[in-house]
C-alpha cells in the first residue's frame, strides 16, 4: 500500500470538507461491527469521514490506525473527533463508460454540407425532444399581478 502524497491528501481534504461523518464509534470503542460499517461506507464511496465519541485523543489515534492497517485504506486528516478515511475501490469494479464510434465524414463537396446541416438539425430536434416535460405545461402568457391597495406606511414612533 503506498503512502498518499501529499498533493493528493490536500485534494481529498478538500473534498471531504463537504462531508458529514457517516460511521459514528460510540461508547463500547472500535467493535467488529463498527469495522465493517467503515467497510461498507468505504466501498460506497472511497472517502468516509468517522465521528468519535470518545474524549481520549489518544484512543482515537489508535482507531485511527487500527481502521487503516485492518481495512487496508489511508488517513487523510484528524481534526478533533472526526477521522478521515480513504480507500481507493479497485478499477474492475466501477462500470467502463462505452465509447460510441464517431459517424464517417463525409467528403468535402456540396453534398457534405448538406449533411452536416442536416445532421445538426436532426440534433437539435433530438435533443428538444429528449428534454423531460412535467404533466404541466408552462403557460405563454404572465400570470397578473395580486390587486393590492395603497401602500401602507409604519407610523412614526418618535419626532
Amino acid at each position: 500500500m503506498n503512502p498518499l502524497s501529499s498533493k493528493r491528501r490536500s485534494e481529498l481534504r478538500a473534498q471531504a470538507h463537504r462531508l458529514s461523518p457517516i460511521v459514528l464509534i460510540g461508547d463500547k470503542g472500535l467493535t467488529d461491527e463498527v469495522l465493517a460499517e467503515v467497510d461498507r461506507a468505504l466501498k460506497a464511496h472511497e472517502l468516509v469521514k468517522v465521528r468519535a465519541a470518545t474524549d481520549d485523543r489518544d484512543a482515537r489515534s489508535v482507531w485511527m490506525e487500527s481502521i487503516c492497517e485492518k481495512l487496508g485504506a489511508h488517513p487523510v486528516q484528524q481534526i478533533g473527533k472526526v477521522l478521515v478515511v480513504f480507500r481507493e475501490n479497485p478499477k474492475e469494479a466501477r462500470p467502463k463508460m462505452e465509447s460510441r464510434p464517431l459517424p464517417p465524414r463525409a467528403s468535402a463537396g456540396n453534398d457534405g454540407e448538406k449533411d452536416r446541416k442536416e445532421s445538426s438539425a436532426t440534433r437539435k430536434r433530438r435533443t428538444r425532444d429528449d428534454v423531460k416535460r412535467t404533466s404541466r405545461p408552462r403557460s405563454r402568457t404572465p400570470s397578473p399581478l395580486p390587486a393590492s391597495g395603497p401602500r401602507r406606511r409604519r407610523p412614526r414612533t418618535s419626532r
